[in-house]
Order: C-alpha cells, then sequence, then structure tokens
C-alpha cells in the first residue's frame, strides 16, 4: 500500500502535466521551425499555365452543361465523343496540370476524378485503365456516403449503382469483367477479391506458391476440353465482348453520377488493348457525362507508335480531340516556381539571379529546376538563415556546381548519398514499379545476400565517379534460391527499414501511404535503376522474381503474375533446361491470363517468350506446353494483325507428326483468318482438307450436280422423319470432339461456299444437319438448320418446311451454352427464310436486335452482317433514300469501329447507288463500282459481284436506261444463283424480267421472241413465289403483267394491271415500286395518245420520286 500523501500526488501531477506541456510546445516550435527550413517541392502551384487550366476547367463545365440540358438535346451532345490530350516531354508538368486544372476542380463540384498510370519496365495488360476503375469502384462502394441519399427510397447512389450492375449483367459477363478490372468485383457483386500487387507474403511453404502456379496452368487434358478452349478463345470476338461489357459499366455508373473524369497517364507505354478500349468508349456515344484524359511524352510517340495510329484515327472519325500542347517554362515563370520553393518574393533580385541561373541549365524544365534546387540543398549550398528568415546561397558557388554539373547526373548523385540500406532498398523497390509495397521490398531484402547487393550497388556507384572496375558475374540462379541467405548486418525486422523508409519521404524521393508507395516521378525510379550495374540488372531482377515466386501466395502470385513473370523473364538466357521448361509454362499462363483479358499484343509477347524459352528441344520434350505456345500465339498473332508469324507458328504445328485432333486449334486459326482477309477459295481448301484428315465426309471443292444434292436431301428427309422444331431442339447434346471439330469447318465453309460455289452449299449444310441428328447438338447447330431453312425456303421452294427449320434454329439458341451463335443464326433466318413468306418490312427489326446481340457477346463480323442486309431491306422496301444515306454512312463508321472493313465494300456498293439515285456524284459513283467489281473478281468473291451487278440494274432500270440494262442481264450470268435465297434473288429476278419485257417491246422478229421468252420464263419463277405464299412480288407481278399486255397489244388488261400495281405497292409500303408503276402506266398511256393520263401518271410518279428521294429522276422527268 502506497504511503504517498494525496496533496504530495497532487503536486507531482502538476509538475509532471507542466513539463509535458513545454515538451510539446517546444516540438511545435521545433516542427514550425523544420518547416519554415524545408524546400517546398511538392504540391505547389502551377506557374505558366493559366490558359491550359482554363481550357480543362472548360470541359467540366461542358459535363456539367450537358447534364443539364434535355433529354433530347443531351442524347445528340453526348453522341459526340471527347477526348483530352496533353503532351510534353519528361518533367514539363502534365500529370501536375491535370490534376490541378481537373482532379482538385473535379472534387469540389460534386465529380469523380479517378486516375491510372502505364509503367515502362511492365506490361500488366490495362493496367492504367484497371487502377482508375479500381479508384471509381472505390469511391462509389467506400466513399458513396458523401454523394448523399436519392430522393425516392432513400437509397445511396452506390447501392443504386451497384444493384443497377448486378441486375444487368449475367454472371458470366460479371466474371469477364472482374478478370479485366479486378478492382471493380464488390461493385460487381462478386464479393471483394484482394488483388492488389504483392498485398502479403510468405505463406508456410515457400514452394506452395510455385507448385499451385504449375497446378493452375492449362493442362492438356481430353481433346474435347483443348477443343472448348480454343472456341473460347475466339479472339475478336472476346475482344468486342470486352469492349463493350466496359462501356455498359461505365454508362450504368455515369449515368447515376454528376460527372466522371478518368485520367491514364504515360500513354506512350500503353499496350494496345488499352488504345483499343479508350477508342471503344471515346466513339460510344451513350455513355453521359464522361471526360477520358490522357498525357503522354510527345518525344516518345513518333508517327508510327501505336497511340499516334489511334489519334490518327479517332480524328479521320470526326472525333473531338482536345489537344494541349505545354512545353519547358521561360524564364518569366521560372522565376515564381524558385520564389515558390523558397518561400520567398519573386521580385527578389537574388531570387531571380538564381531562377535566371538554374533556367539556363535546365532549359526552363519544372522538374529539374526543382530538383536541382533540392541538389544544392543537399550539399549545403543552399541554406536557410535563421537571422534572417530567409534563404541564402553563395552565387559563386552554385554558378560553378551548375556549370560542372549535368540534368541527368543530379538524381543519380543525389541516391548515391543516401544510407546504404535506402540505396539497396530503392534498387529493389526500381524493379517493382512506379508503385510498390513496402512489404514487397522488405520481403525481397530479407532473402537475398547483402554482398550480391552491395557488389552491383557499388559497381555502379563507381561507373557514375567514373572509377571503373571488372565485375564478377552473378551466381544468381533463376529458380533455385536458399531463403534463409538474409542480410548479415540486421535483425530482419520491419522496423529496421523505418530510417530508411523516412529516408524515402524526406528527401522527396517516395509518397508513402501506409503500406503502398509511389516515386514522386518516372526519373526518380529511373535514377534508382541506375544503381544496378547494367551488366547485373537483368540477373538481378531475375533473382526478384525468383524469390516473389518462392514467398507469395497462390492467390497473391495469381494477382501478380504479370509482374512476377516479367521479372523472370529478364533472367531467362542464364537458366538451365529445367528452369526453361518452368519457365515456359508461367509464360503460358501469363499469355492464357493476358488473352482473358482481351490483351492479344502483350498476350502474343509471353507465348513468344515461352517458346523461346522451349526452343527446338520443346517438341522432343513438353511437347503438349510447346502445342499450346504455338496455338495460342498464333491465336494471338491472328487477334493482333501479325499474319506472317501466325503462319509460321500454324505451319510449326501442322509440320509436326501428331495427333490430327491436336493440330485442331491452328487449323481452325487458319481456315478463320483466310475467310477474314477475303480469301475464300483457300479457306474452303483448308477446312474440307482437315475434315479429311479427321476422316470426316468432306466433297470435292467442284460444282455439284443436282442428282447428288438430291440424294443427299433424301437422306437428311429420312433421318428428319416427322420431327417438328420442338423434337429437333430437344435432342441429346453433342458429345464427342471429333465430330464438334468438323460441325465448327462446316461453319466456315457454309459462309465460303456461299461466296464462290454456291451449288456445293446444300452438302455442306447436309452434312452439318446429319451429324446433329445422328450424333446431338452442339453451337454450331443452330446455323446449321437456319441453314436448312434457307434452302428449303430457297433452292428448294418449300419455304414453309423451311420456316419449321428456322424456327427449330431459334429454338436450339434457347438451349444452355448455345447463345454464342444468336447472330449468326438471327442473320441466316432473317435474311434467308422468313422473307419467303412475311412482308420484308417484318425482319428490319430483328435485324436491328441481331446486330445489338451480336455486339454484346462479341460477334462483330455477325452483328455487322445484320446491319448490313438491314440497310438493303430498307432500299428494297422503299424507305427515303436520304434517311438511308444517312444511315450507310453512319454503318460504316460503325465499321470502321468494329473493324470490320470486309463489309465495306458491299456498305459502299449501296451507299454509292443511293447516291446515284439521288443524283449526286454519278461519275464518281460509276468509277467505284468498276473497281468493286475488279476487286470481287480478283478474290473470287461472286457475291459481291453480284451485288454490284443488281445494284448497277437498279439505276438502269429507275433511270429507263433499258440498253445497258439487257447488255448487263446478258453479261451478268447467274446471279442469282450467287445470291441464293437472300431478297436481293427476288428483286433481281424481277428487274431481270422487266429488263426483257422491255427488250422485248422494242425488238423485233426473232429477238422478240427470243426475249419474250426469256421474261416469260423469269415471271415463272417469280409466279412459282407467290404461290407459295410470298406476299412480297405480287405487286412485281402486277407490274410485269401490265408490260406483257402492252407487249401483247391487250390494253384493257394493261390498265387493270397497271392500276392494280400502283394499288398494291401503295398499300404494301414500296413507295419506289409505286413510283416506277406510275412511270411506265405514264409510258404506255402516252403511247396510246391519251396525254391527260399520260401526264396525270407523270406527275403521281414525280411526286413519288420525290417523297422517296430520287432527285435525280425527278430532275430527268422534268
Amino acid at each position: 500500500m502506497s504511503t504517498t500523501s494525496p496533496s504530495r500526488r497532487s503536486s507531482t501531477q502538476h509538475l509532471a502535466d507542466i513539463v509535458v506541456t513545454a515538451a510539446e510546445s517546444s516540438q511545435k516550435i521545433n516542427n514550425q521551425i523544420f518547416n519554415i527550413a524545408q524546400l517546398r517541392v511538392s504540391n505547389m502551384q502551377i506557374h505558366g499555365r493559366d490558359d491550359d487550366i482554363k481550357l480543362l476547367r472548360s470541359k467540366l463545365r461542358d459535363l456539367a452543361e450537358k447534364k443539364d440540358v434535355g433529354d433530347e438535346e443531351y442524347v445528340a451532345k453526348s453522341r459526340a465523343g471527347e477526348m483530352v490530350l496533353v503532351s510534353g516531354t519528361s518533367g514539363t508538368g502534365k500529370s501536375a496540370l491535370i490534376h490541378k486544372g481537373l482532379g482538385n476542380p473535379a472534387a469540389k463540384s460534386g465529380y469523380i476524378f479517378a486516375s491510372g498510370k502505364f509503367e515502362d519496365k511492365f506490361h500488366r495488360p490495362l493496367s492504367a485503365f484497371s487502377d482508375a476503375m479500381t479508384r471509381l469502384a472505390k469511391f462509389i462502394t467506400v466513399d458513396h456516403n458523401k454523394m448523399g441519399k436519392l430522393s425516392s427510397g432513400g437509397q445511396s447512389i452506390a447501392t443504386l449503382i451497384r444493384n443497377k450492375i448486378q441486375n444487368e449483367f449475367e454472371v458470366e459477363d460479371a466474371k469477364q469483367l472482374r478478370r479485366v478490372l479486378p478492382g471493380c468485383a464488390e461493385l460487381l457483386g462478386l464479393g471483394s477479391r484482394r488483388r492488389s500487387k504483392f498485398s502479403s507474403f510468405l505463406c508456410p511453404s515457400s514452394h506452395a506458391a510455385k507448385e499451385a502456379l504449375f497446378r493452375s496452368a492449362p493442362q492438356l487434358g481430353s481433346a474435347k476440353r483443348r477443343l472448348q478452349v480454343s472456341l473460347a478463345l475466339a479472339g475478336k470476338e472476346s475482344i468486342a465482348k470486352m469492349h463493350y461489357a466496359v462501356r455498359r459499366l461505365l454508362k450504368i455508373i455515369c449515368s447515376h453520377l454528376k460527372g466522371v473524369v478518368l485520367f491514364i497517364d504515360d500513354l506512350q507505354w500503353s499496350d494496345t488493348a488499352t488504345l483499343d478500349l479508350l477508342k471503344s468508349i471515346v466513339l460510344d456515344g451513350e455513355i453521359p457525362s464522361l471526360l477520358i484524359v490522357g498525357a503522354y511524352r510527345e518525344d516518345e510517340v513518333p508517327d508510327h507508335h501505336p497511340l499516334a495510329f489511334h489519334i490518327r484515327e479517332l480524328e479521320q472519325m470526326n472525333m473531338s480531340i482536345t489537344k494541349i500542347k505545354i512545353g519547358n517554362l521561360g524564364v518569366g515563370y521560372a522565376i515564381p516556381l524558385v520564389a515558390e520553393a523558397l518561400g520567398m518574393d519573386d521580385d527578389d533580385s537574388k531570387v531571380k539571379t538564381l531562377a535566371e541561373t538554374i533556367h539556363k541549365k535546365t532549359e526552363g524544365n519544372p522538374f529539374f529546376i526543382l530538383m536541382f534546387l533540392r541538389s544544392l540543398y543537399d550539399e549545403k549550398l543552399l541554406q536557410y538563415n535563421f537571422g534572417v528568415m530567409k534563404w541564402t546561397w553563395d552565387e559563386d558557388a552554385v554558378n560553378s556546381k551548375i556549370v560542372t554539373e549535368n540534368v541527368a547526373t543530379v538524381l543519380v548523385n543525389k541516391m548515391n548519398r543516401l544510407q546504404e540500406k535506402t540505396q539497396r532498398m530503392l534498387m529493389v523497390a526500381s524493379c517493382l514499379g512506379a508503385t510498390f509495397r513496402l512489404s514487397a521490398v522488405m520481403t525481397v531484402m530479407k532473402n537475398i545476400s547483402r554482398v550480391e547487393m552491395m557488389d552491383s550497388m557499388r559497381a555502379s556507384m563507381r561507373s557514375v565517379l567514373g572509377t571503373a572496375a571488372a565485375m564478377g558475374s552473378s551466381s544468381a540462379s533463376l529458380l533455385v534460391l536458399d531463403l534463409s541467405n538474409a542480410c548479415e548486418d540486421q535483425d530482419g525486422s520491419d522496423s529496421s527499414y523505418a530510417s530508411s523508409i523516412e529516408e524515402f519521404e524526406e528527401e522527396g524521393l517516395c509518397e508513402v501511404d501506409n503500406e503502398e508507395c509511389r516515386f514522386m516521378h518516372d526519373q526518380i525510379q529511373s535514377a534508382a535503376f541506375e544503381l544496378i550495374n547494367p551488366e547485373q540488372r537483368d540477373s538481378f531482377r531475375g533473382r526478384i522474381g525468383n524469390i516473389l515466386l518462392l514467398s507469395l501466395s497462390p492467390e497473391e502470385l495469381e494477382a501478380s503474375l504479370f509482374e512476377v513473370v516479367g521479372l523472370l523473364n529478364c533472367a531467362a538466357s542464364n537458366a538451365t533446361d529445367e528452369e526453361r521448361d518452368e519457365l515456359a509454362r508461367m509464360n503460358l499462363k501469363a499469355g492464357i491470363k493476358a488473352s482473358e483479358n482481351a490483351a492479344f499484343d502483350t498476350a502474343k509477347v509471353y507465348f513468344k517468350t515461352g517458346c523461346e524459352a522451349l526452343g527446338s528441344r520443346g517438341w522432343e520434350g513438353d511437347y503438349r506446353a510447346m502445342l499450346d505456345l504455338c496455338s495460342h500465339g498464333a491465336n494471338a498473332c491472328f487477334v493482333t494483325g501479325d499474319f506472317d508469324s501466325m503462319n509460321e507458328l500454324i505451319d510449326e504445328v501442322l509440320s509436326k507428326d501428331i495427333d490430327t485432333k491436336e493440330k485442331y486449334r491452328v487449323s481452325d486459326i487458319k481456315v478463320n483468318s483466310l475467310h477474314n482477309i477475303g480469301k475464300f477459295n483457300e479457306s474452303v481448301n483448308a477446312a474440307l482438307d482437315f475434315n479429311r484428315q479427321l476422316g470426316l465426309p468432306a466433297p470435292r471443292k467442284k460444282p455439284a450436280s443436282k442428282f447428288t444434292i438430291i440424294r443427299e436431301y433424301i437422306r437428311v428427309k429420312k433421318l428428319l422423319k416427322d420431327k417438328t422444331a420442338e423434337d429437333i431442339a430437344n435432342l441429346p447434346e453433342l458429345d464427342n470432339e471429333l465430330y464438334e471439330m468438323g460441325q465448327r469447318m462446316n461453319e466456315y465453309l457454309a459462309t465460303c461456299i456461299y461466296r464462290v460455289e454456291p451449288t456445293m452449299l446444300p452438302l455442306i449444310v447436309f452434312q452439318s444437319v446429319t451429324t446433329v441428328l445422328k450424333h446431338g447438338l452442339s453451337p454450331s447447330s443452330s446455323p446449321g438448320f437456319a441453314g436448312l431453312g434457307l434452302l428449303l425456303c430457297g433452292p428448294f421452294g418449300k419455304p414453309h418446311e423451311g420456316r419449321e427449320m428456322a424456327k427449330a434454329a431459334e429454338l436450339i439458341l434457347e438451349k444452355p451454352g448455345m447463345r454464342s451463335r444468336a447472330t449468326y443464326t438471327i442473320f441466316i433466318t432473317q435474311c434467308f427464310c422468313y422473307h419467303w413468306t412475311s412482308p420484308l418490312h417484318d425482319t428490319i427489326e430483328p435485324l436491328l436486335e441481331g446486330y445489338q446481340i451480336g455486339v454484346e457477346i462479341g460477334d462483330n463480323g455477325r452483328a455487322c452482317n445484320c446491319l448490313l442486309f438491314r440497310k438493303f431491306h430498307l432500299f428494297f422496301t422503299g424507305r427515303a433514300l436520304d434517311s438511308i444515306q444517312k444511315e450507310l454512312e453512319a454503318t460504316i463508321q460503325v465499321m470502321t469501329q468494329l473493324k470490320q472493313d470486309a463489309h465495306k465494300l458491299q456498305i459502299t456498293t449501296l451507299l454509292t447507288t443511293v447516291k446515284k439515285l439521288r443524283g449526286i456524284d454519278a461519275e464518281a459513283g460509276d468509277e467505284i463500282l468498276v473497281s468493286t467489281l475488279a476487286t470481287a473478281a480478283s478474290n473470287g468473291d461472286s457475291l459481291l459481284s453480284a451485288t454490284v451487278n443488281l445494284m448497277k440494274l437498279e439505276v438502269f432500270v429507275f433511270h429507263q436506261e433499258w440498253k445497258k440494262a439487257i447488255d448487263l442481264v446478258r453479261k451478268a450470268g447467274n446471279v442469282r444463283l450467287f445470291l441464293t435465297a437472300l431478297f436481293a434473288s427476288v428483286r433481281y429476278t424481277f428487274l431481270e424480267a422487266l429488263t426483257y419485257v422491255r427488250a422485248a417491246q422494242s425488238a423485233t422478229g426473232w429477238k422478240k421472241r427470243q426475249m419474250k421468252k426469256c421474261a416469260h420464263q423469269t415471271i415463272q419463277v417469280l409466279r412459282g413465289w407467290a404461290k407459295n405464299g410470298n406476299v412480297n412480288v405480287v405487286h412485281y407481278l402486277y407490274i410485269l403483267d401490265a408490260e406483257l399486255a402492252v407487249l401483247d397489244g391487250k390494253n384493257k388488261k394493261a390498265k387493270d394491271k397497271f392500276n392494280a400495281a400502283i394499288t398494291t405497292s401503295s398499300r404494301n409500303g414500296f413507295l419506289h415500286d409505286r413510283a416506277l408503276a406510275h412511270e411506265l402506266a405514264s409510258a404506255y398511256f402516252k403511247a396510246q395518245g391519251d396525254d391527260y393520263w399520260g401526264s396525270y401518271q407523270i406527275e403521281c410518279s414525280k411526286r413519288c420520286y420525290q417523297e422517296w428521294g430520287c432527285i435525280g429522276k425527278v430532275e430527268q422527268l422534268m
């Protein structure tokens, strides 16, 4: 028990309080003095950029205006994508300008400013964009209370956004987004899954991470599994699907926020995947209140740089890009910068002299101005004089230093003045990236030899000081390391690094935020990297990668896979064969992960590195890994357009003596690539050859005889028996990888055969349907039965049976796993099947839906097919030409955006026709059509040739140029064959018949009889279609019957048929055909001497042509 009295205790406590208060006061004064005597080199004002800041802030006001205008005006404004690009050399303050000009005012105005930065030495796909989206998601999910409550329902904006996203995204789409944007996992409703770089370290077993990684690498199991993997890696589809998903995500987020600014820094180091994604976002006119801002070093972006290419491409598409170019500061702005750093007046003569001197040496580069000031301070040439309460310096000493030192050595010399331990930590940190975690640095420091670190560091110091010395080669092994070999001079605890971490901040080198650390500038990271001996840099980085590989948990390793593999690849040249095998598999894993993120440029590098690691011994050793590397590599090369490398990899696999099924993936890529570049004959040959190697039926590439077609049709008919569409859709699933491969090849064959040898199409379709009926359903079954519907509706003349098969195709799509062919199926059913028994107008909306679904699932090629033929159907139904022209011009932009140049020729053909009918650029249009025909002939593209001939015939008929029309019909050949089942074939048949009738009317003798016979034969085809329920040809037949009556001199019948043609075309909505019927009727009445009715009919014709927008024709009739 204490014997101290209460009064004594009170007195003691009072004395203690006085001491504590005095100490705190002294500490506060010391802190103030310390702050006064410190240079201010961060969080400074922006000097000399007032106009640039005003321009940037005007962009925020533009976002607010778009949000405030009415709905229709807002939609119109928001459809114009916009981007701000700030360029300049390193150190000119691009990032600071954007943060000050946009970041700070955005936060004050209630906008979200989220940024990400690319790095020079690391190539994590979409890294900067992913980091920016992570910060955006964090603001929504963590800081959402700052956004307040909604007026209705009481939900926070964050909850509303999260619910909207989770309701609109299917699980698979959300999972794909999580792979690409891991920081958005919680927002996507998939649970928080920490994936930040090096989040924690040192699991109990150091080899567990490596083993888990290799276990998770794609093992070659059954051929069926390999087929599924290859089909999942349809590269261009995955890119399109990812772009669409990201745009949908941004649309949801931005529609609920006042405004969002995404800033992507250092675009000169961006991967192509990010540039493509940013372009897709900017071109999407439906993302509200979003501003994309980028910064890049202009001197590192030459004309051939991917960024320069993307900028030119956006400008060619009339996208608004605000460019801000900043340079070094003039001396007038360098003075206030130096004055602010010193806390002195900028009109002080000594400050001006110092600033002018530094400006001459640095050429006004803001970053180097501040670094020179800091170096003067470090060397005690710049000191704070508490007597006069200002900074003082010896001008002669300063001038001497500035004359003898160049800018490049300032930072390196600064590094060499740091503590040894700090230098070693900086060496490690420089290899981990511009942003790194302190725990990562400490883990490496604890598990790498101090002797080796010192050797590397001292070698670099001797190099800087000009005293070269020979260095021994590193004995580091790539994948073998004794983790117990720790530094000898430390206790290994985290606290032993505290002084170095403090020095990071005190010296203005890094910004430390708890566990995360960031170099203040790229130049500082580069200077830290310069501490490493150039001869040992690769092996040093390899050692760091190895330590992380052995220390990370499986989850951490998966999150940091690209960084770890990148570090290990640096030391690949020193690896043993066993280590190379493991390195190859790690690159395979990284490449597949990059492919899943739709970053195929990056993936291609990993696959190539993996192949090089295995070398020529790969096929004799781990041939399965080599096969995967070549197959995935070929796919990545195909997607990125590197066809030479693609063909080398394909040929390498095809030349090996392995199972044919193992060659499926590269064969699939080969066939697909040939199809995509328009080499349809070569694509057909490759597909048929592969099916033969599989032992599957494959017809010879030659015109199929009617006997063969009928024989195969009878066989299919027997298999079908009385099966309904529902019966077909309920067939079991195909469970044989060989037939799955064959079905995939048949898809390519059907598409290409239609263009080059349509008589073979029935054989391919019958083969596909037979496989389904005998072995079960696969994703290829839906387009297979749609193709059967095509044949039944078109060549076989059984449209009602064809509709039943089209229905079966649609029902198959509803089965699990079949949706990938939705757009393809819609395209076939709407373009080839339904118009035979339904109004053509009814196909227009479904084709638009097919386009939208295609964009959503990544099937851009078929999506553009739907869009293309929708435009043709609009034309064939007589939609106003000016609106069609606008849609066509917009469609060309869309196809450019989606990189579907193969469809442009057909779109251009239709656009040229529309312009000619409107009286615009007629001569130029003729040249375009001639050029397109030549291209079609060189590519063996009979479908394109037939389309051009149809469009030329349209112009000849409407312009009443009957001699040109009959010449075209005679020379063009069997155009209908190459337009099989399309409505274009119906339209051509009508125009062909009308041309024959008009030719007969002006001919005599045997020529007249020949033309009349041809007309009757062609008209008979139209009658057969009408008899089978084709409502779209009724008015065609009335027009043709009227002209036949004129030819035969049957005046009453001619009048009745002309009236019926006009009435029917008007009632069914074919405005252009009504105009033609009026014009033909006028010619008839005038030939009969009935000027009244002739004039009446021509006036009606002109009104219809005027309404249609056929201005050229109206002028002709004047």
